[in-house]
């Protein structure tokens, strides 16, 4: 009978999100982008240094900063010159030279989608892929010289297009991230990072695994890359579909604490089945929409329990004026004063 009832629970499950019940829209299916970054066959060829160049795909951010760190001025800038869609993607090389690169490939594109990201004053782009519907990392503040530093992870329907549209502002990582630096002190930095493929409205693709699989590998990269580059071990805010990727990561990922906001799960029964060092928080506001999701984890569907409940034994953050799932971030909210002060390491 138990398991007929789950049985049940599970096909209800996916008939909501299948067919957009409670105004919910229904989801394409979306392919994960994975692999090396953009260039790479033409860069695992280049003999301008007269020395093999560290493959993006097999060699670790740690390995990439040594041999960036053997390097002359000019020879950095001759590889972000002859390639600059591996080199400010490639996660351990230094953080002014991905910046560098980035701005490159961005004034080499064409394509409408990017003309803000390139056209815009003093954005700082740590990564920038412009295959499928767009990947972009954008930082907020001084990252070389940071005492503390922020990882923002989006959730469902975020790329390039979306990274920092106008409309709904907190619901994107550009809008959070410019939120949250703005409240933090001196000496942080806060990265918007929309560097995986996200679901794309709430179907198949938002109530499974596979795209925060996919996501969460690249999110591990990512942060030791910024570790290789000798940063400090970031918080990371984990917002909506966000926080599947991050609890997937979990056990794998360099950070000091895990923030959740607006989660449908971190397919992880609690804490202790994250295995993960990280202080874990939840927040979720009294009216977002996703205390609608059925918190349920069976065949494949659903991402388990509500990271906010008693059982989970994540750390409360307060959110009861946080005004649906995309205002956690919003100036002047309880959740928002939380997260900076955890950023800072101030919090409780």
């Amino acid at each position: 009978m138990r398991r007929y009832a789950r049985t049940l629970v599970a096909v209800a499950l996916a008939t909501t999100v299948v067919t957009g019940t409670a105004g919910w829209a229904s989801g394409n299916s979306q392919s994960p982008l994975t692999g090396p970054p953009p260039g790479t066959a033409s860069w695992r060829t280049d003999q301008v240094l007269g020395q093999r160049l560290p493959d993006p795909e097999r060699d670790t951010p740690a390995q990439v900063a040594r041999f960036f760190a053997g390097l002359s001025e000019e020879e950095r800038e001759t590889l972000a010159v002859r390639h600059p869609l591996v080199v400010g993607n490639l996660d351990g090389a230094p953080v002014a030279l991905r910046y560098r690169a980035n701005a490159l490939a961005l004034r080499e594109s064409d394509d409408p989608r990017y003309a803000g990201l390139a056209a815009g004053p003093g954005r700082q782009i740590l990564a920038f892929d412009p295959r499928g519907r767009g990947q972009v990392a954008e930082v907020f503040g001084d990252l070389e010289t940071a005492d503390r530093v922020s990882v923002v992870v989006p959730g469902s329907d975020i790329d390039a297009g979306t990274f920092d549209r106008t409309d709904d502002v907190y619901g994107t990582p550009a809008g959070m991230a410019r939120s949250l630096y703005a409240r933090t002190g001196p000496g942080s930095a806060v990265i918007a990072w929309a560097g995986y493929t996200t679901p794309v409205g709430l179907g198949l693709d938002a109530a499974t695994g596979s795209l925060a699989e996919a996501g969460a590998d690249r999110l591990t990269r990512f942060t030791d890359g910024l570790t290789a580059a000798g940063l400090p071990e970031p918080v990371v805010f984990c917002h909506s579909y966000g926080s599947v990727v991050c609890g997937l990561a979990a056990s794998r990922l360099h950070a000091t604490d895990l923030v959740v906001l607006g989660s449908p799960g971190m397919r992880a029964k609690n804490v202790a089945a994250l295995h993960t060092g990280a202080r874990v928080w939840a927040a979720k506001d009294p009216t977002d929409w996703i205390d609608h999701v059925p918190n349920i984890e069976f065949a494949g569907l659903g991402h388990g329990p509500d990271p906010t409940s008693d059982g989970f034994g994540a750390r409360r953050v307060p959110a009861g004026d946080a005004r649906g799932h995309t205002g956690y971030f919003a100036p002047g909210t309880e959740s928002l004063t939380a997260f900076a002060e955890i950023a800072e390491g101030t919090y409780g």
